[in-house]
C-alpha cells in the first residue's frame, strides 16, 4: 500500500478510475476518428497557418520593406512576437522540470500538455529572428562553424548571438525531456494497436517493455533532465532580455530586465498552458484527470508572477524617476502618457489588475473566469513585449526622427499565421500521443484518486495493521483487470 495521505487533501484524479479505464480513456483520442469540433478547429489552423507560410514568402521575395519599420523603430511586431512566443514556451519546462524535482503531484495532468506547448511555441519563436534577416538563406552565417571566409566570423559579445546558443539548447532538453516521458505511453499506444500503427509506435517506443530496469532508468533520465532543464528556465529567458538590456537605450538598459522577463515568461506560459488545457479537457473530455483542483494551483502561480510581474512595473517606473536622469524619465513618461498609452493601459490592466480577481476561490476555480483570463493575460503580455520595443524606439533623443509605427498586413499576417502554426502542431500532437501521461497518472492513483482519499473515499478498517484500507482496490485476487508494468492491460484470472 502506499503512503499516508491527509484526508484533506482534494483528489487529482477523479471519477473513480481503475487501471484500465484510465488507458482506455487517455489513449481513446489517438485510437478514434476526430470529433466534429477538432476537424473544424484543424481546418482554420491550417488556413492560418497558409496565411503565414504566403507573408513569409512575400517578406523574402519583396523584402523587409514591406514591413513599416523605418530608421527609427528598426524592431517592430518581429521581435515582439519574438519574446512573446519564447516567454510562452517557458511554462511547459517549468512545470515539468521543477514540480517534478520538487515531486508535486499536480504536475501529471497538465505536464504532457505543457512540455508539447514548449516545443511548438519555441518552434514559432525562432521563425522571427530568421524572417527579421531578410536573406533567410544566410541564416547559416550565424552558426560558428569552420569556414573560408576568412576574419569574417560570428560576433560572440552579441546577444543576438547569445540567443542562438540558449534557445537552441533549450530547444534541445526540452525535446528530449518531452519525448522521454512519451516513451512508456507509445508503448502502451503500441500493444494496444494493429498493422501500420502498431509498427510505427514500435519505432517510437524504442522497444520499451515495462521491465524494472527500464523503469529505473527512465526515472534516472528523467531527472537528470529535470536538473539540465531547470537552470535553462532561469537563463534562456534572461538572455533574451539581454538583447535589450546590454543597449544604451534609456528604457532598456536597466538591471531589472534580467528577472523581469523571466518572471513574465512564466505568466505568459502558465496562461497558454491553462488555454490549451482547457479546449483539451473539454474536447477530448478529460474531465477526470484535469480536475479543478490543477486549475487552482495553476492560478495560484499566476497570481503570484502576475503580481511579481507587477511589482517589476512599479520598480521601473520608481527607479527611472529616482535616478534623475531626464532622458530615462522620458522614455517611461512616453511609455504612460506618449502615443501608444493605450499599449501601457492594456498592459497594466491585463497583467496586473486582472490576475488579482484569483484572490477569489470562488473565481480561481471557475473554468469561465479561469479561460477567460488565460486570454487576457496573454494579449497582456504581448502588450508588454510592445511596450518596450516600439514605444522605446519611436521617440529617440532627435526629435526630427519620431515616428508613429503602424504594422502593414504582411507584419499582421505573419504574427496570425504564427499562431496557426502552434495550434496546427498542437492539434497533430493530441492525435498521435496521450495529451495526460498515462503512466504518471497511474502513479498516483492511490494517493490522489478519489476512492482513495476526498470526501468520497471509501474505507474499511484493517484489523492487523489499524490503518484505512481502500475498499475499492482492485485486488489481484479478486481477477480485476489491472496494468502491470504501465504499458500493457493484461487481465489476471
Amino acid at each position: 500500500m502506499s503512503g499516508h495521505v491527509a484526508p484533506v487533501r482534494k483528489p487529482l484524479i477523479t471519477g473513480n478510475k481503475t487501471y484500465h479505464q484510465i488507458t482506455e480513456d487517455i489513449c481513446r483520442p489517438t485510437e478514434t476518428a476526430p470529433s466534429l469540433s477538432w476537424v473544424i478547429t484543424f481546418i482554420l489552423s491550417v488556413m492560418c497557418l497558409g496565411m503565414f507560410a504566403f507573408a513569409v514568402a512575400w517578406t523574402v521575395w519583396v523584402g523587409i520593406g514591406s514591413w513599416n519599420l523605418n530608421r527609427t523603430i528598426n524592431w517592430g511586431w518581429d521581435i515582439t512576437n519574438f519574446v512573446w512566443w519564447v516567454g510562452i514556451g517557458h511554462a511547459g519546462t517549468l512545470i515539468s522540470a521543477i514540480l517534478l524535482l520538487f515531486r508535486q503531484k499536480w504536475r501529471t495532468g497538465v505536464n504532457r500538455a505543457a512540455e508539447a506547448m514548449t516545443i511548438f511555441a519555441v518552434m514559432c519563436a525562432g521563425q522571427f529572428p530568421l524572417i527579421h534577416m531578410g536573406r533567410i538563406w544566410l541564416a547559416i552565417f550565424i552558426f560558428p562553424y569552420p569556414n573560408t571566409r576568412g576574419p569574417l566570423w560570428v560576433n560572440f559579445n552579441s546577444p543576438l548571438l547569445w540567443d542562438v546558443f540558449a534557445i537552441s539548447t533549450y530547444f534541445t532538453v526540452s525535446l528530449l525531456f518531452w519525448y522521454a516521458g512519451l516513451v512508456p505511453d507509445f508503448a502502451t499506444v503500441r500493444d494496444r494497436a494493429k498493422g501500420l500503427r502498431k509498427q510505427i509506435y514500435s519505432v517510437l517506443s524504442f522497444g520499451w517493455n515495462g521491465s524494472a530496469k527500464h523503469w529505473q532508468r527512465w526515472e534516472s533520465l528523467s531527472l537528470i533532465l529535470a536538473g539540465l532543464a531547470t537552470p535553462l528556465v532561469l537563463s534562456v529567458h534572461t538572455i533574451v532580455s539581454f538583447d535589450f538590456a546590454t543597449s544604451v537605450i534609456p528604457g532598456w538598459h536597466t538591471t531589472i530586465f534580467p528577472p523581469y522577463f523571466v518572471a513574465g515568461a512564466i505568466f505568459s506560459g502558465f496562461a497558454m498552458v491553462l488555454t490549451l488545457m482547457l479546449i483539451a479537457r473539454k474536447v477530448l473530455h478529460l474531465e477526470d484527470y484535469i480536475t479543478i483542483e490543477h486549475i487552482e494551483s495553476m492560478n495560484k502561480v499566476i497570481l503570484l508572477t502576475g503580481s511579481i510581474v507587477g511589482v517589476a512595473y512599479l520598480t521601473e517606473l520608481f527607479i527611472a524617476w529616482y535616478s534623475g536622469y531626464i532622458y530615462e524619465q522620458f522614455a517611461f513618461l512616453n511609455r504612460v502618457l506618449g502615443p501608444y498609452y493605450w499599449s501601457y493601459i492594456g498592459m497594466m490592466l491585463c497583467n496586473v489588475l486582472s490576475p488579482q480577481i484569483f484572490w477569489s476561490k470562488r473565481l480561481r476555480t471557475s473554468l469561465f473566469w479561469t479561460f477567460f483570463m488565460s486570454i487576457f493575460i496573454n494579449i497582456g503580455m504581448w502588450f508588454e513585449r510592445f511596450v518596450i520595443i516600439a514605444t522605446t524606439l519611436s521617440r529617440d533623443y532627435l526629435p526630427s526622427s519620431w515616428s508613429y509605427y503602424v504594422p502593414s498586413w504582411v507584419e499582421i499576417c505573419i504574427f496570425i499565421g504564427s499562431i496557426g502554426l502552434f495550434f496546427t502542431l498542437f492539434l497533430i500532437f493530441t492525435r498521435v500521443a496521450p495529451v495526460v501521461a498515462i503512466a504518471e497518472i497511474k502513479s498516483i492513483l492511490k494517493t490522489s484518486g478519489d476512492q482513495y482519499i476526498g470526501p468520497t473515499a471509501h474505507h474499511h478498517d484493517d484489523a492487523h495493521h489499524g490503518t484505512k484500507i481502500p475498499s475499492e482496490v482492485n485486488d489481484i485476487s479478486s481477477g480485476g483487470t489491472v496494468d502491470i508494468d504501465g504499458s500493457t492491460d493484461t487481465e489476471i484470472k
